[in-house]
């Protein structure tokens, strides 16, 4: 009886079935001729530094190197080749099944002519040709059909390329796999970022983008600045205002003494408000803010100097009120808030306090008011215990902007 050998189809000889018909067609020469036509096989890739040599014996069957479909399996520690005989001339469907990110080439077993090599990331398949042009130094080409065609596993360059609406995972990958921009989904997103390129002598740009008003949120890490070509920028937040004591005036009700202290001729003198050892003093001074101020709470520090070498502390305040146009300047200011500092021991040394805890302007600020404010020494008070009077050099004042300027 005859049989069937399933990957062509073609029938198999019982010894001498068919006599007369097939001639010397035997049942191995059908085998060849199917490996030939289309078999496919495995080929392991040897782990060591000797080539894995693929050949054939004349009237045998089973030969890898006979099947048109390859795959070559293994795992592998090192860059490894697979070779073929020099007079080969057919062509092959290749498949990279290696585990190990080793490359694998595919060439003649000698000679200076062209080989095939699946990168160390390229678990792919190939078409390869083998042309057995030269006796000496043959080629291995890659063949038109399926080369440049973009697969699931494998790593590949695209070149002019056009991609529709294409969805990018989770971050972009730099050409060494580091993460070079990580992407995060917002549920419902509406506003996104546009990047804009630009015409000769025009600068490209990133521009927030969605609803009709959208601002742009650049964000550092950690103690990170914000920075433009490699300087810090200014962005909106903490400020300072520094008041002198040239730009304060005492109150009419008890106000501090004003005076101007030589410490040695020709060096610094100090304007100082003195402020006295036993009453509680007063001094002012007005701001109109800067219209980026968030119209928060403030807080403050006291710059003085000893007129004693005693270490008692002494108690400052600070209180504020904002007035509108059209309001009255016959008003209350606000809650006062103290900062207490003890004497440093020397006269003429100077001192700043730390910075106080927040303060609240009376008066409902608004971007544009004048804010006055009354900075006092509560002498009176049993806690202050600092002898001398206190000289007063100034004040620095901190406030928080919300805008990037005052325009």
């Amino acid at each position: 009886m005859a049989s069937t050998y399933t990957a062509l189809g073609v029938e198999l000889m019982a010894t001498g079935e068919n006599a007369g018909t097939w001639g010397t067609k035997t049942n191995t020469n059908l085998q060849i001729f199917e490996q030939i036509s289309g078999g496919f096989t495995t080929q392991a890739v040897g782990d060591s530094g000797t080539p894995t040599a693929l050949t054939v014996s004349d009237g045998s069957t089973g030969a890898t190197m006979s099947h048109r479909m390859i795959e070559l399996t293994g795992s592998i520690t090192g860059n490894r080749v697979v070779t073929i005989p020099l007079d080969t001339q057919t062509f092959y469907f290749l498949r990279n099944s290696t585990s190990g990110a080793y490359t694998v080439q595919f060439k003649y077993v000698s000679g200076s002519g062209d080989s095939y090599t699946f990168s160390a990331t390229d678990k792919g398949d190939q078409v390869v040709f083998a042309t057995a042009n030269d006796g000496t130094n043959p080629d291995i080409y890659t063949m038109a059909f399926g080369d440049g065609d973009v697969t699931l596993t494998g790593t590949q360059t695209l070149t002019n390329k056009t991609l529709t609406s294409p969805k990018i995972g989770t971050n972009i990958l730099d050409t060494n796999g580091n993460e070079l921009i990580n992407l995060t989904a917002t549920s419902s997103a509406v506003n996104e970022i546009t990047l804009a390129n630009a015409a000769t002598g025009n600068a490209p740009t990133i521009t927030a983008s969605g609803e009709t008003n959208v601002s742009l949120n650049l964000v550092p890490k950690g103690s990170g600045t914000l920075q433009g070509n490699g300087s810090a920028l200014k962005i909106a937040g903490k400020e300072t205002i520094w008041i002198p004591a040239a730009a304060m005036y005492a109150a009419t009700t008890n106000g501090a003494d004003a005076e101007q202290v030589e410490t040695t001729a020709t060096r610094p003198d100090m304007k100082v408000f003195d402020f006295d050892a036993s009453t509680k003093q007063y001094t002012q001074f007005t701001i109109a803010m800067p219209k980026s101020w968030n119209e928060g709470t403030l807080t403050y520090q006291v710059y003085w100097a000893p007129s004693t070498t005693n270490t008692g502390n002494a108690i400052f305040g600070l209180q504020g009120v904002a007035c509108a146009d059209g309001d009255t300047i016959d008003v209350a200011y606000g809650t006062a808030i103290e900062v207490t500092d003890a004497g440093i021991g020397t006269v003429e040394d100077q001192q700043i306090t730390s910075e106080s805890s927040a303060m609240t302007v009376a008066g409902s600020p608004a971007a544009g008011e004048q804010s006055y404010f009354q900075l006092y020494r509560d002498a009176a008070d049993g806690g202050d215990t600092f002898t001398g009077e206190c000289r007063v050099l100034g004040i620095k004042l901190f406030f928080t902007t919300d805008a990037a300027n005052d325009a």
